[in-house]
């Protein structure tokens, strides 16, 4: 049952491409999509309702698990996808600029990091995203359905193969998250990949390996043989399909406190060091007024 539940998470998500009520054409800032498990029962519809507090004329889709089972069942066997569609999600327009923010509730095993993560890959930018369920899930299975979300708040299709690896990145994520620490996995992703947007995208696997193996010593983390392959396996997929690494730069620039470990990177430690020197030169200063300079 809990991981009927947990694999149903997609479910609620995915239908919005069925949506027709928002487009490019009349979005606007602050325009809210909500997906709403038909499965639901009142009791928890009105709980879902009350976490996500959508406004009273936001877009409101409700998903069935006949479309579930549509939309996953080439990929999760029938058993696991389940038979009541449950999971809920919003997703805010925000003005362009503003950053990508994610906030869940009822989440076990997916931060908020790693959603991010992965819907930055996937080339979502400046939303607001709230995942819930009505009870604990895994939430390993929402990130499908918040892509499908996003496609019909910006009326901008997300391609096949990028929406696959957001995922792939996402369980990777987790997996990773297990041994070493979920903060510490979502800052060694998040390292990676500012790495690439910064550098450029690696040309052959042994460049993936070598920045794999800079960011894990940045981060002071040591990666067994198996976590290194798995790495390197995701980014060599990401650096042959085409993924706009200065929007996800330029996301990761705007949710770099989001990333908890962040702060412990390089380049964290230069932002302290440059904060120091500003107050150490401001003391300098002050103590040259009484000195006379000497």
């Amino acid at each position: 049952m809990f991981k009927k539940t947990m694999l149903g998470m997609m479910a609620a998500l995915l239908l919005l491409i069925g949506a027709p009520k928002v487009s490019l054409a009349d979005a606007a800032v602050g325009d809210v999509i909500v997906t709403l498990g038909q499965d639901l029962t009142p009791a928890d519809r009105q709980k879902v309702l009350g976490e996500l507090n959508p406004p009273e004329n936001a877009t409101k889709i409700e998903v069935t698990n006949k479309e579930e089972h549509e939309y996953l069942g080439k990929y999760i066997p029938r058993s696991q996808i389940g038979t009541r569609a449950l999971s809920s999600s919003s997703i805010t327009i925000e003005k362009s600029g503003t950053g990508l923010t994610v906030d869940t509730h009822n989440i076990k095993t997916i931060t908020d990091e790693m959603y991010l993560n992965a819907l930055m890959t996937a080339g979502v930018k400046d939303a607001k995203v709230v995942v819930t369920a009505p009870f604990e899930v895994s939430g390993t299975a929402a990130l499908t359905g918040l892509l499908k979300a996003y496609e019909v708040s910006s009326d901008k299709a997300i391609p096949e193969d990028v929406k696959q690896v957001a995922n792939e990145e996402l369980v990777t994520t987790s997996k990773l998250g297990d041994s070493i620490g979920k903060d510490n996995a979502s800052a060694l992703i998040a390292k990676i990949k500012d790495d690439i947007a910064k550098n450029g995208v690696p040309k052959t696997t042994k460049e993936v390996e070598e920045k794999v193996d800079q960011a894990a010593s940045d981060l002071n983390l040591n990666l067994t043989q198996e976590q290194k392959d798995q790495l390197v396996t995701l980014f060599d997929k990401m650096k042959n399909i085409n993924i706009d690494w200065n929007q996800v730069g330029s996301q990761i620039d705007k949710a770099k406190d989001k990333i908890t470990k962040f702060i412990e990177s390089d380049e964290g430690k230069n932002l302290l060091q440059k904060i120091w020197d500003f107050f150490v030169s401001i003391w300098n200063a002050v103590v040259s007024v009484f000195t006379g300079g000497k």
